[in-house]
C-alpha cells in the first residue's frame, strides 16, 4: 500500500529521455467537476459533450481546469486545441459560454490544421497532470507543482488529466514549445518553466518533446544537452532498432545515432501491481555534419 511508483522509478535510475507522449494534436477542454480514471468517460459533463469529446478522431483529448480560479475569476469553458510543428506546437484556444457549445466546435476542428482552425495563442500554457483517479503519484505530486507554477503564472497554469508515464510525477507539459518536463517539485518547476521560457530549459528534467517519436526527442536531447538554443528540428532516417537522425539546432546540424534495447521488468503505475517489461532509447553518438557559424557551441 505504500508503494510510490514515482520513487521506485527514481531509486532505479530509470531514464527520463525519449518518454514524452508522441500525440501531434491535442485537445483540451475546461471542466472543473470530478476526474475519474477516464476522464472524459466518467466526467459528469453532459451525455452529448462526453459523445462529442470521446468520439473525436486524430486528437489526444485532456480535461483541465485552473488551480488559480478564485484568482482569475473566469466564466465559461476555455478550449486549447495544439498542433504539431517543426519547432514545437501551434497553439489555438477559444472560451466558449457553455460546455453545450462544445459539440458544436469539435466538429469544425482538423487536426492537420495549425492549432487545429482555433483562434491563435501566442502565450506560455503549464499543463500538470494532477490525475490521482489514475495515480496517486500524480496527485501527490503534480498538484503542488500546479499550486506552485500558478502563483506565477495564475492565466496560464491549468492542472490536466494525463500526460503519461505516472512515474515520472511531477510531470508537465509545456505549450507552445511541447516540451515535457518530469520529477519535478513546486520550487524546481517554477524555475525550470522560467529557464523553458528564456530558451534554455533544464536537460535533466527533459523527457522530450512532445509529438516526436521516442528516438527523435532523444536525439534533440542530446543536441540540446550540447546546443541548448534553439529552435531545434528533427529529421529521421530509421533502419530497424537503430538509425541516424539528423538535428538542425541554430546554424549548425548533427548527426546522431541512437539504438533502442530492451531494460528492466518495472512497475509503472502504484495501482497496477504488474511488473512490465521495458526499452530505453540512448544516443550512442553526436556528430557535428555541418557549421555555418565560424566555431562549435
Amino acid at each position: 500500500m505504500d508503494f510510490r511508483c514515482s520513487a521506485a522509478s527514481l531509486a532505479g535510475g530509470e531514464p527520463l529521455a525519449g518518454t514524452a507522449p508522441t500525440e501531434r494534436a491535442w485537445l483540451f477542454v475546461e471542466y472543473a467537476g470530478p476526474w475519474g480514471g477516464r476522464a472524459v468517460q466518467e466526467s459528469r459533463l453532459p451525455a452529448r459533450v462526453r459523445q462529442a469529446l470521446t468520439g473525436l478522431d486524430g486528437f489526444r483529448v485532456q480535461l483541465i481546469r485552473s488551480p488559480a480560479a478564485e484568482r482569475t475569476r473566469r466564466t465559461g469553458v476555455q478550449v486549447v486545441a495544439a498542433t504539431a510543428t517543426p519547432h514545437g506546437f501551434a497553439v489555438g484556444a477559444v472560451r466558449l459560454a457553455g460546455p453545450a457549445s462544445v459539440p458544436e466546435l469539435v466538429t469544425a476542428l482538423d487536426a492537420e490544421a495549425p492549432a487545429a482552425g482555433l483562434p491563435s495563442y501566442d502565450g506560455p500554457l503549464w499543463l500538470v497532470c494532477t490525475n490521482g483517479r489514475r495515480d496517486r503519484c500524480c496527485a501527490e505530486l503534480g498538484r503542488p507543482v500546479a499550486a506552485a507554477v500558478a502563483e506565477a503564472w495564475p492565466d496560464a497554469t491549468w492542472e490536466t488529466t494525463h500526460l503519461g508515464g505516472h512515474r515520472f510525477a511531477g510531470t508537465l507539459l509545456a505549450l507552445p514549445s511541447g516540451l515535457t518536463l518530469a520529477r519535478l517539485t513546486p520550487a524546481s518547476a517554477v524555475a525550470a518553466c522560467a529557464a523553458v521560457l528564456a530558451g534554455d530549459p533544464p536537460v535533466d528534467l527533459l523527457r522530450g518533446r512532445a509529438g516526436l517519436a521516442p528516438a527523435a526527442q532523444v536525439a534533440e536531447l542530446s543536441v540540446r544537452a550540447l546546443h541548448p538554443a534553439g529552435p531545434h528540428v528533427v529529421g529521421e532516417h530509421r533502419a530497424g532498432a537503430a538509425g541516424v537522425l539528423q538535428v538542425a539546432a541554430g546554424a549548425a546540424t548533427y548527426a546522431v545515432t541512437v539504438a533502442e534495447e530492451p531494460g528492466p521488468a518495472r512497475r509503472q503505475s502504484c495501482r497496477d501491481g504488474l511488473a512490465r517489461q521495458t526499452s530505453t532509447v540512448t544516443a550512442t553518438s553526436v556528430t557535428a555534419t555541418s557549421v555555418t557559424a565560424t566555431r562549435l557551441p
